[in-house]
């Protein structure tokens, strides 16, 4: 039996992934973003272990789901499923300052994998979309480009596989992976999306507990449990350390070089 965390599990594919891992016999720790939403996972998810509350829009409150987490035991994976998708036909800005779409998709599984006690799998959800998206690291607020809310969610998930891949070239004693699910009928994807529902969730749920041989890797892209080429860019290195300096400095927390969780004496001071 394996103890996993997924964020974004009230509804959509973290549920379905979440429900399939309870019937497996897999502890499993659900999140939602306020206690209405609690309630709601709760009651889609009985044989869940729990539920972590907190907006992952709000580094403060991320830094909450993250103490939450460590208080609860130390999880054998974490899924990072929470997202928002490419909808928003304007830039909303967070309380913190920053893009609504970055703060989700990318800056929260950033700062909870930084503070999380290290799991023994990591799991990151991107998108088709990611190759799409754009490498450059110089205006990830969309402070000077004209608002694009495709591109927007494009580049957040190429970001995504890229903070998946530095993971695993980091922390070689954590296996860290990123996956599509395919564009299926949900909330995010909308009731006209061609692919089946019914195989979106598996992957992330098989790369957390799986101990098959094609599972048990670090460093690989996904979809429908086959490897799947990726975005180019995401073995750059300079562009994972770029992405990390840029998270750490919208945090005020580094990732811990050595694979442990972040503590106040690691995190200097936000700019």
């Amino acid at each position: 039996m394996s103890r996993i965390l997924i964020t974004g599990s009230a509804d959509g594919l973290g549920l379905m992934a979440a429900q399939l891992l309870v019937s497996q016999g897999h502890e499993v720790v659900l999140h939602a973003r306020n206690q209405a939403r609690v309630a709601d996972a709760r009651a889609a998810a009985p044989g869940a272990a729990g539920v972590l509350a907190g907006d992952l829009s709000s580094i403060d409150q991320t830094r909450s789901v993250a103490r939450q987490a460590n208080d609860s035991g130390r999880f054998d994976a974490v899924i990072h499923n929470a997202g928002v998708g490419y909808r928003e036909p304007r830039k909303i800005t967070t309380a913190d300052g920053l893009s609504h779409v970055f703060a989700i998709n990318v800056l929260a599984p950033y700062l909870l994998t930084a503070m999380i006690t290290p799991p023994r799998r990591l799991v990151y959800l991107s998108s088709g979309m990611h190759r799409g998206g754009s490498p450059d690291l110089t205006d990830l607020q969309w402070e000077r480009r004209p608002w694009s809310p495709a591109q927007a969610y494009s580049d957040s998930k190429l970001f995504d596989v890229v903070l998946a891949f530095a993971r695993a070239r980091r922390w070689p004693q954590v296996l860290s992976n990123a996956l599509e699910p395919g564009w299926v009928p949900t909330k995010m994807g909308g009731p006209a999306a061609p692919d089946d529902l019914g195989q979106a969730h598996l992957t992330q749920a098989w790369l957390a507990v799986s101990d098959d041989r094609a599972a048990t890797v670090s460093g690989a892209y996904f979809y429908h449990k086959a490897r799947r080429a990726r975005h180019p860019a995401v073995n750059d290195t300079d562009l994972q350390e770029g992405l990390l300096a840029a998270c750490a400095e919208l945090t005020g927390t580094p990732l811990p070089v050595s694979g442990r969780p972040a503590r106040p004496a690691d995190r200097p001071k936000a700019p």
